[in-house]
């Protein structure tokens, strides 16, 4: 099936294949590229044309440093309704006494809760690198790694889960000021209120990096992090299906303290038409339709790491509660660069991730993108057995590849 695509649908008018074709054609291409591959990267989505259209509007033109009803510029007071809808919906979506939704990213959102709770050389407990950690977990080529004193806990390499008891013994030697629960390849729930008894334990902050399961919370197919956390950091895209950025959630005790160090200490002017653009993700997963979505998503990966392990790859923990799922190809005969390498060229694009076992990297995938589009457990079968053809090479990659061009060519992201 021949796809081809163009502007129309997604923009009102095509103004920018009448001003600029060169970029045009670019962002066409893109359009085509995601239309017509899958897309497996665990931190990524569709947002819905509501929520592109928030993204063009004419409030990328207003500058908003601070907050509604007192900003440092004039001009402000359609912005501060579109800012707090969005701060209003977020506390409502997922319970808490305060938002701020201003970062412009997952990592500033981080960035703003370190800012709130520590000072630089303060000590910080949190998942190692190489057990799935985020860079804003204390790697040294990252701001948390320069400023911070992070100690790292990992997982079992057998099980592959989280070892609650070394993270106690942890926190008990090095006392940390701050505990951070968070993964980004971890494939299943985190026990919310066994760090929290740790931090109380040692007298330390809790802050909760939950950037990837915040949309599963969204629509109830996951623990919410928002009781137990002194600060829940989070993304607005991935299974959100907002634009991309980032939020915080906190008590009320911590909101002048989380607000400041979002604006002025690590922020300028705010991003309305992105703010907006968030606002128009928290409408939409307020509804049943994304209750459904959500659990979807779970029930997807599950058929897919159940369709994998059938085809002799090695699934992380055995499975997953989550969007996302964990591999290790090595059983098929080939590394996790090489795997990517082939699936990319079959048409399937995903990332790779470090593994349990030391100095071992496997690849993960995610759902969200693929159950926005429709798909549901049928696909996710035929997925793992097109996934195993392409790392076995048994059939030509183009022949994958084609295969893989008529089934995304039936569940379009964007329909026409």
């Amino acid at each position: 099936m021949v796809v081809t695509h163009t502007l129309e649908g997604l923009l009102p008018t095509d103004v920018l294949g009448r001003q600029d074709p060169e970029l045009a054609e670019i962002l066409i291409g893109e359009l085509d590229r995601q239309s017509t591959t899958l897309q497996l990267i665990a931190a990524e989505n569709f947002t819905s044309p509501a929520v592109l259209a928030a993204l063009g509007s004419p409030l990328a033109n207003k500058y908003a440093e601070g907050y509604p009803g007192a900003r440092h510029h004039g001009g402000c007071e359609i912005v501060d309704v579109a800012e707090r809808i969005a701060v209003e919906r977020t506390k409502a979506l997922f319970g808490a006494e305060h938002a701020n939704v201003q970062s412009h990213s997952g990592s500033s959102a981080v960035l703003a809760a370190y800012a709130a709770l520590l000072r630089p050389g303060d000590t910080v407990l949190a998942m190692g690198l190489p057990h799935g950690g985020h860079l804003t977990h204390g790697s040294p080529a990252n701001f948390s790694g320069r400023w911070f004193d992070f100690v790292g806990y990992g997982v079992d390499p057998e099980s592959g889960l989280i070892d609650y008891d070394q993270v106690l013994a942890l926190a008990r030697t090095h006392r940390p000021k701050a505990i951070v629960c968070g993964s980004i390849s971890y494939p299943r729930h985190i026990d919310y209120g066994a760090f929290k008894d740790v931090a109380e334990a040692v007298g330390a902050y809790l802050i909760a990096d939950a950037a990837h399961p915040i949309g599963l919370v969204a629509g109830g197919a996951a623990p919410s992090p928002v009781p137990y956390a002194d600060i829940v950091c989070a993304t607005t895209h991935k299974v959100l299906r907002g634009p991309r950025g980032g939020m915080l959630l906190c008590g009320a005790e911590l909101a002048e303290r989380v607000d400041r160090a979002v604006f002025p200490f690590t922020q300028g002017g705010a991003q309305m038409h992105t703010i907006a653009a968030k606002a128009v993700a928290f409408g939409e997963a307020a509804t049943s339709a994304f209750t459904a979505y959500a659990h979807q998503v779970v029930v997807n990966a599950r058929a897919l790491a159940r369709g994998l392990a059938a085809e002799g790859l090695a699934v992380t923990t055995g499975g997953t509660d989550t969007h996302l799922l964990t591999v290790d190809p090595a059983p098929l005969g080939v590394d996790a660069r090489t795997a990517r390498g082939r699936l990319a060229a079959a048409g399937m694009v995903l990332d790779t991730c470090a593994l349990p076992h030391p100095d071992v990297r496997g690849l993960r995938l995610g759902t969200a993108a693929v159950t926005t589009q429709g798909m549901g457990e049928v696909e996710m079968s035929r997925i793992a057995v097109l996934f195993a053809e392409a790392l076995r090479e048994e059939r030509a990659g183009r022949e994958v590849r084609e295969e893989v061009r008529d089934l995304t060519g039936r569940f379009p992201p964007y329909p026409v």
